[in-house]
């Protein structure tokens, strides 16, 4: 199925605008068409499943130190640097209402190379993404099953998203939506065990340390440790990558986004704010320390309530981190696919099979897994995969606001169709894409050169293009 004017061939922009009837009836296995079958309900789940309720869990440590102790202020000042990022995302996806995300939304709203180069920034995010949370998976089970190495729970995580993937995105949605509800619950038992410790035996820190720190505050600290806090949003801008099998438009599809952030907004600061005043080892500890950072959030749990709300939240984590990963590999499945069917990427990566493009899911299957075996068997492996993930996304989500100025400003604007609204289309992408450049200033210095040679990577590849059509 999918919107009017997507052909298999699918090399041109004809119809990006356009939407087709709900409903419509697929065109057959390999057509290159995807089906629409995801109501409103099915895209929030996907993107609280690419987030995780609890994906503060794994990075609770590093930001405590990093930020000084001011976690909870760093997930404030993310929720605001994201949410220009969800308004410009639901403008675009009105426009171009196509699986492929910022690809498409850059080729719509600049040209075509600029879709070509955020697309290829972004595929590095949605890559290494789900890397990251199948090794988050394998890391948690082995804490609970400490006779099995971490990179087979990790194994087996992959083999069992991926075939959920294969099987449908549908009939992936029913069996996450689950998942979500069990994270969903682990977190309320969290919540109002927290609470009812801090009402008996009083905070470990000042009350207000979450938000002010409990040492030296910096705002240049909060700014780098929101540079990691990203990674825990990433998620909630896959949801535009199943435009093309949503019923009912895509104004369903920009609901989906700017409440998936906005509920993870809250869901991170309150956690991240109960977490800290159980935590009884200071910021400064836990910076001196590195060792201590990643189980810094079931330390807090383990010493204020006990094992067994530990050991809950670590079973959820497992859990949840797999199928935040199923997300990732199906957004990740729909951009190689939508480069592929505008013949940016092998022909072959457009296939689809029952209206799943398969191959594309394959080829997102075998990447994660060697990316997460490969840092399930590496004691630094969490570090490298989770110093590189953000520099990707940042990159194509400053691309995505220049496409908002470059369609409502630059090309609307000419008097083609219509009238500007100035706070939605020139300033909030503005503001936003200054956010992020900020960010991305204070990101580790290891991110910052992989993410360069990925884009040098990248426009190699464009040049070499660009002059076999010139010739061709």
């Amino acid at each position: 199925m999918g919107t009017a004017g997507v052909s298999a061939a699918g090399g041109g922009s004809q119809g990006e605008g356009a939407e087709g009837p709900e409903g419509s009836s697929a065109q057959g296995p390999d057509s290159g068409e995807l089906r629409r079958t995801l109501g409103f309900r099915d895209l929030v789940v996907y993107g609280l499943l690419f987030i995780a309720p609890m994906a503060p869990v794994g990075v609770f440590g590093t930001l405590d130190a990093r930020s000084h102790g001011a976690v909870a202020l760093v997930y404030v000042v993310a929720t605001v640097a994201m949410a220009f990022t969800a308004v410009s995302y639901a403008q675009m996806v009105r426009v171009a209402p196509r699986a492929g995300s910022v690809y498409t939304y850059a080729r719509k709203g600049l040209s075509d190379s600029a879709g070509f180069i955020a697309g290829w920034m972004m595929m590095l995010d949605y890559l290494l993404i789900p890397a990251v949370a199948y090794l988050f998976s394998g890391i948690a089970m082995e804490a609970l099953v400490p006779g099995v190495d971490r990179w087979v729970w990790t194994l087996i995580a992959v083999v069992v998203t991926t075939l959920l993937n294969l099987w449908g995105v549908r009939a992936a949605a029913r069996v996450g939506f689950a998942v979500l509800a069990m994270e969903i619950v682990v977190l309320v038992v969290f919540v109002v065990s927290a609470v009812v410790v801090l009402a008996r035996d009083g905070a470990q820190r000042d009350w207000w340390s979450p938000f002010t720190g409990d040492g030296n505050f910096s705002l240049a600290a909060v700014l780098g440790a929101v540079s990691v806090a990203v990674l825990s949003y990433l998620g909630f801008d896959a949801i535009v990558s199943f435009a093309e099998e949503v019923t009912g438009g895509s104004r369903k599809v920009a609901r989906a986004v700017l409440f998936c952030l906005v509920l993870a907004g809250v869901l991170f600061i309150v956690q991240t704010y109960l977490a800290a005043l159980l935590q009884p080892v200071s910021s400064a500890e836990l910076a001196a320390d590195p060792a201590k950072q990643g189980a810094a959030f079931y330390g807090a749990v383990d010493a204020s309530v006990g094992t067994w709300l530990h050991d809950l939240i670590a079973l959820s984590k497992a859990i949840g981190a797999a199928f935040a990963a199923l997300a990732g590999q199906a957004a990740a499945g729909r951009l190689l696919f939508a480069m592929a069917r505008d013949r940016r990427l092998p022909r072959g990566l457009a296939r689809t099979g029952g209206g799943v493009p398969r191959v594309a899911l394959l080829l997102a299957a075998v990447v994660t897994l060697v990316a997460a075996v490969w840092a399930a068997r590496r004691d630094d492996g969490l570090d490298h995969l989770v110093s590189v993930v953000d520099i990707g996304a940042l990159t194509a989500f400053v691309l995505l606001h220049a496409s908002v100025v470059g369609w409502f400003v630059v090309q609307r604007g000419g008097g083609r169709t219509g009238r500007i609204a100035w706070g939605r289309h020139l300033v909030v992408p503005l503001v936003g894409a200054a956010i992020l450049i900020a960010v991305m200033a204070r990101a580790a210095g290891s991110a910052q050169v992989v993410g360069a040679v990925w884009l040098a990577v990248g426009l190699a590849v464009l040049g070499v293009r660009t002059v076999r059509a010139a010739r061709g």
